[in-house]
């Protein structure tokens, strides 16, 4: 095991806990002119926000549908850590893949896997593991085979709670850091 967890969580394959991979393709012709494309320039490397929302654009390729709730992870170049949460429905590059907590095999928080797809040890792992020397990407099996420690939901909440809690205190102190160094 990759680092020691509390005794009520468990270690998990990824792929037996989310349908990773298992994504709805749609041909670019059948999307609607007003729907949110997300492309992988809109999200911002290592921060999981999103750039802009673009809607009405034109569609060239064929795109995996995502639905609200959603965790939308770039597989391409993983060491740039995209991931986002939709806060609606759309269609993305099948560059991402879409993963649906709501259908996991284990109660699951969005907010949750979020983190954990962020974090330095899937991070690194998913690096180690990619293929490619120009555009790099995390393959499905390498993907499905990933560790995923599962706390239970409540503690999911607690974790994701807390981190925020603590971005919000590191985005104070920076900010108060950048008020007193005053302009370069």
């Amino acid at each position: 095991m990759p680092f020691a967890i509390p005794e009520k969580w468990k270690w998990c394959n990824f792929g037996n806990v989310v349908a990773y991979g298992k994504c709805e393709q749609v041909l670019s012709q059948n999307i609607e002119k007003s729907a949110w494309i997300l492309d992988l320039e809109d999200i911002e490397s290592g921060t999981g926000n999103l750039l802009q929302k673009k809607k009405g654009a034109s569609v060239q390729s064929n795109k995996n549908r995502f639905k609200k709730g959603d965790v939308l992870y770039s597989k391409l170049r993983p060491y740039l850590n995209k991931v986002i949460v939709a806060d609606e429905d759309g269609y993305c590059t099948t560059e991402i893949v879409p993963i649906t907590p709501s259908v996991a095999q284990a109660p699951l928080d969005a907010l949750y896997l979020k983190i954990y797809l962020m974090s330095p040890y899937f991070v690194g792992y998913a690096n180690r593991c990619s293929y490619g020397v120009k555009m790099p990407r995390l393959g499905t099996k390498d993907a499905k085979k990933a560790l995923f420690p599962v706390p239970p939901i409540k503690e999911q909440y607690r974790i994701v709670q807390r981190l925020n809690e603590l971005i919000l205190e590191i985005d104070k102190a920076e900010s108060a850091y950048n008020e007193l160094a005053g302009p370069l």
